[in-house]
């Protein structure tokens, strides 16, 4: 095999808490992480010398290089089973950058499964997924894809069975958030309310959408929304416009809202992308669904 294409898929949290702070700088948290079908397009290609070539349509999304989650993942699969060859790895940006949706995590995750099938490595998932932690917190939830229950630091992963089929918007506003920034300032102890993850998890073995919906919570938004007021902004409309629930995703800045229609999320996309224009904001947005492969 000389040549592979994937297609990345981005993630969302439909419920995050955050239990406390460990004494390593870590947090300790609980949530329900869920793959979406918006997708980022990598192609890699085998190459002679042992160089890895990364090129990308967003010339904003490189930065350093050495610290890009693609050309560590790629590194790391060449270091730790030998592989002596390089990689060249073009990739279309479609999922908004730092946008608490797991981007650059889904990119590296791509290139691991990418490196072990291009070289025959005969890697299990599981074993991908743990090598995947040394990358980032999110890689190998990226890996495992789905929904699942996620615990630690994000690293104990429990699949959980799909929601019911349902459209999701997802707007990001034009504000970058650093994930660092938000942890540094969340009081984890003295939060006044936490997500109903258990509760979650049954609505999800239910099948039942409204449950999962009404159980959707975020509090990094005690964070980030505190800061924005265009998050509360989105929210809002979102829920004015028809959606079960509208939340945020990650640290964000990107919310999504859950509607059971297509029609209506396609209307209130039009609507909430012409208000922010009107007040010299270019969002990012996108409409969707839940993406899981085996149902």
């Amino acid at each position: 095999m000389e040549k592979q294409s994937y297609k990345a898929r981005a993630k969302i949290n439909l419920a995050l808490d955050v239990c406390r702070r460990l004494e390593n700088g870590y947090h300790e948290v609980k949530m329900v992480m869920q793959t979406i079908d918006l997708y980022d397009e990598l192609e890699f290609k085998k190459r002679e010398d042992p160089d890895i070539i990364l090129s990308v349509n967003s010339k904003d999304y490189l930065g350093d290089l050495e610290n890009n989650l693609i050309f560590r993942a790629a590194n790391l699969m060449r270091q730790q089973y030998g592989i002596q060859q390089g990689v060249e790895i073009r990739l279309k940006k479609n999922i908004p950058v730092a946008a608490g949706m797991a981007g650059g995590s889904t990119d590296a995750a791509a290139t691991m499964i990418a490196m072990n099938e291009l070289y025959a490595l005969g890697l299990s998932k599981e074993v991908l997924m743990q090598q995947a932690l040394r990358i980032g917190a999110d890689v190998p939830f990226c890996i495992l894809g789905g929904t699942a229950l996620a615990e630690g630091i994000g690293e104990k992963l429990t699949p959980l069975p799909a929601p019911p089929s349902a459209t999701l918007l997802i707007v990001k506003p034009p504000i970058m958030v650093s994930t660092k920034w938000v942890y540094e300032n969340l009081q984890a102890n003295k939060l006044e309310r936490h997500p109903d993850i258990d509760g979650m998890v049954e609505a999800l073995r239910q099948g039942d959408l409204k449950g999962i919906t009404d159980r959707m919570e975020n509090v990094m938004e005690t964070v980030t929304e505190q800061a924005y007021s265009v998050i509360t902004d989105i929210k809002k409309m979102m829920r004015g416009s028809g959606a079960m629930n509208a939340v945020m995703s990650g640290s964000g800045p990107s919310i999504f809202g859950v509607f059971l229609e297509e029609e209506t999320a396609q209307a209130a996309a039009v609507y909430i992308d012409q208000t922010l224009r009107t007040k010299g904001m270019d969002a990012q947005v996108n409409v969707t669904g839940f993406y899981n492969r085996d149902s």
